[in-house]
C-alpha cells in the first residue's frame, strides 16, 4: 500500500507543482501584457498632445482668414455700392456736376492775399475791383510791361489805368477752373508776357478767389465782356488780345463770338489747351475714366451738365469768330487731351469766318513735358507770339 501510494503522492505533488508553475507563468505573462499595453497607451499620449495643439493653431489661422475675408468683402461691397450710387446722386443733383466743372471752391495756393500781388513777385502789378452787375464784384490784376517796373513803384490805380493808353499791346487773360488769378503757373505766364512788353489784365470770375457772386457760364462770359469794355475805354488804339486757358478757352470763345456779333472783335484770340465743347471734355477728362463705360454714362453724367446751362461750345463759337486765331496745345496734356485741340483747329481752319484771318495750330512735343499748364516755359513762345501777333497787327491795319 505504501509503495503504491507514494508514486501517486509524488505524481500529485508533481502535478501540483507543475500546476502552480504554469499558473505563475500565465500570471507573469498577463502582467507583462498589461504593462506593455499600459506603456503603449502612455507612449501614445505623447504625440497626441502636439497634434491637438496644431489643430487648434490651424483653427485660429482659419478663423483669422475668415475674419479678414469678411472685412475685405465688406469693404468691396461698400466701394461697389458707393460706385453705383454716385451716378444716381449726380443725376438727382446736377449742381454737383457744375461744381466739379468750375472747381471754384478749390483755392490754390492757399493763404495768399490777392490784394497784394507783390507777394507773388509781381512788383509792377496793381489790384483793384470792378462791378459788372449789382451784387457782383470781381478782383482784377493789371501787370504793366516789365520795363516800367521802377516807374510803377508806389503808383496808384489811376496811374495804372492811364498806362493802358501807352504804346504797348494788352492781353486779357482768362484763366481756367480751380485756383485764383494768383495761381503759380498763371503768375509765371504774366511775368513772361510782361517781359515781352505786354500789359496783362486778368481777373477772377464771380465766385472765384475774392470775387463775389455765383458761378455760371453766362456770368463768367459777362464778367469777361465787362473787363474787355473797361480795357477798351482806356487803351485807345492799342491792340487788345484775348488769351484763354483750359476752361477759360470756353469763356474766351463765348466772349469773342459776342464781340464779333456786335462788330467790335479783338485783335487776336489765343487759345491754350482748348477743347471742343464741355461734353466732349468731360467725357475725355481723366476723372471720368472709371465711369466712361458705365451703362448710361451720357445720361448720368453729361446730360446734367447741359441741364445746368453749361455748354462752352468752342466748336460752335469758332464758326462765328472773325479775327486771327492761335491755338497752343501740348501733346502730353493729361487734362484736355491733345486730340480735342487738334479737332477744334480742324473745325476752325476751313470756316468761312476765318477766310480773311490767320489760323495757326502750334503743338508742343510730349518730350518737352509742358503737359496742361506749363507752355509758358517754352523758349519758343516769345518767337511764336511775335510772329503770330505781328502778322495779326498787319492784318488789322489792312
Amino acid at each position: 500500500m505504501r509503495k503504491r501510494t507514494e508514486p501517486v503522492t509524488l505524481e500529485h505533488e508533481s502535478c501540483a507543482a507543475s500546476g502552480s508553475s504554469s499558473s505563475g507563468s500565465a500570471a507573469a505573462a498577463l502582467d507583462a501584457d498589461c504593462r506593455l499595453k499600459q506603456n503603449l497607451r502612455l507612449a501614445g499620449k505623447g504625440p497626441a498632445e502636439p497634434r491637438s495643439g496644431a489643430d487648434a493653431g490651424m483653427k485660429r489661422a482659419l478663423g483669422r482668414r475668415k475674419s479678414l475675408w469678411f472685412r475685405l468683402r465688406k469693404i468691396i461691397l461698400c466701394v461697389l455700392g458707393f460706385y453705383i450710387a454716385i451716378p444716381f446722386l449726380v443725376k438727382l443733383c446736377p449742381g454737383i456736376q457744375a461744381k466739379l466743372i468750375f472747381l471754384n471752391f478749390v483755392r490754390v495756393p492757399y493763404f495768399i492775399d490777392l490784394k497784394k500781388p507783390q507777394d507773388q513777385g509781381l512788383n509792377h502789378t496793381c489790384n483793384y475791383y470792378l462791378q459788372p452787375e449789382d451784387d457782383v464784384t470781381i478782383g482784377v490784376w493789371h501787370t504793366i510791361p516789365s520795363i516800367w517796373w521802377k516807374n510803377a513803384q508806389g503808383k496808384d490805380q489811376m496811374w495804372y489805368e492811364d498806362a493802358l493808353a501807352s504804346n504797348h499791346p494788352i492781353i486779357l487773360y482768362l484763366h481756367g477752373n480751380a485756383g485764383t488769378r494768383g495761381g503759380d503757373h498763371r503768375v509765371e505766364l504774366y511775368k513772361v508776357l510782361s517781359s515781352l512788353g505786354y500789359h496783362v489784365v486778368t481777373f477772377d470770375y464771380r465766385g472765384w478767389g475774392d470775387s463775389v457772386g455765383t458761378p455760371s457760364e453766362r456770368g463768367m462770359t459777362y464778367d469777361a465782356l465787362h473787363v474787355f469794355d473797361w480795357i477798351k475805354a482806356r487803351s485807345g488804339d492799342n491792340p487788345v488780345y484775348i488769351w484763354g486757358h483750359s476752361l477759360g478757352t470756353g469763356v474766351a470763345t463765348n466772349l469773342v463770338r459776342r464781340l464779333c456779333e456786335r462788330e467790335t472783335p479783338p485783335d487776336a484770340l489765343i487759345l491754350e489747351s482748348p477743347f471742343t465743347n464741355i461734353r466732349e471734355e468731360a467725357k475725355s477728362h481723366p476723372f471720368s475714366v472709371i465711369y466712361r463705360y458705365f451703362p448710361g454714362f451720357d445720361w448720368f453724367f453729361l446730360d446734367p451738365i447741359t441741364s445746368s446751362g453749361i455748354k462752352f461750345a468752342n466748336d460752335e463759337n469758332v464758326k462765328h469768330i472773325a479775327c486771327p486765331l492761335l491755338i497752343l496745345h501740348a501733346e502730353d496734356d493729361p487734362v484736355v487731351p491733345f486730340h480735342l485741340g487738334r479737332k477744334l483747329y480742324n473745325i476752325a481752319a476751313p470756316s468761312r469766318s476765318f477766310r480773311d484771318f490767320k489760323v495757326q495750330f502750334v503743338p508742343f512735343h510730349s518730350d518737352l513735358g509742358y503737359r496742361h499748364k506749363y507752355i509758358y516755359k517754352s523758349p519758343e513762345l516769345p518767337r511764336i507770339l511775335r510772329e503770330f501777333l505781328g502778322k495779326s497787327e498787319l492784318e488789322r491795319q489792312h
